[in-house]
């Protein structure tokens, strides 16, 4: 009975962590996902269709790696959010070459901007934080940000609009 609840929840984390990733393979050119298939094929050692730990501690090995610590290879496993199939790979991928963090990690940030929670910051204000605090925009990368921000008469960003134009592209360019 436990064997039979366990494949049923396995079965279902691989529909969910599918379902979510459904549209990833537009993403590629099919060039690019069987390159992605071929790197696939070299991590699944056991070649379950699963990527897990002892999958990525051998992988490791081969490349000459061989006191990986398990919180490490752990922590890998992690970001997959369920079981490590090819779909999820891909997404993983997809989402680090595309370089943006997920919508909802991006507008939390501007939340922090925001103390009376209006859905807007300050385009001054912001450009002064931007060109002063941590990684510094130049003048020219706050402009090319602010050409595709949706910015009211006021002065104002609308961030939520914002957050979605980096993460989903401006429908102008299309």
């Amino acid at each position: 009975m436990a064997s039979r609840k366990a494949g049923t929840q396995r079965k279902a984390a691989a529909k969910r962590a599918q379902r979510g990733s459904s549209n990833v393979f537009s993403m590629f050119e099919q060039s690019q996902i069987q390159e992605f298939k071929e790197a696939f094929s070299c991590i699944d050692q056991n070649r379950d269709g699963i990527i897990g730990k002892s999958d990525l501690r051998e992988t490791y090995g081969q490349l000459g790696k061989m006191n990986v610590k398990d919180e490490e290879l752990e922590e890998m496993l992690k970001e997959g959010k369920g079981p490590i199939n090819f779909t999820v790979f891909l997404t993983l991928f997809g989402e680090k070459l595309s370089g943006t963090d997920p919508e909802d990690t991006i507008l939390a940030a501007f939340k922090l901007f925001d103390p009376n929670a209006s859905g807007y910051v300050n385009k001054d204000e912001f450009k002064q934080l931007l060109m002063t605090q941590a990684d510094k925009f130049s003048s020219e990368e706050v402009e090319q940000m602010f050409a595709l921000a949706p910015i009211d008469v006021a002065g104002n960003i609308d961030y939520k609009s914002l957050c979605y134009i980096i993460t989903h592209g401006d429908e102008k360019e299309d």
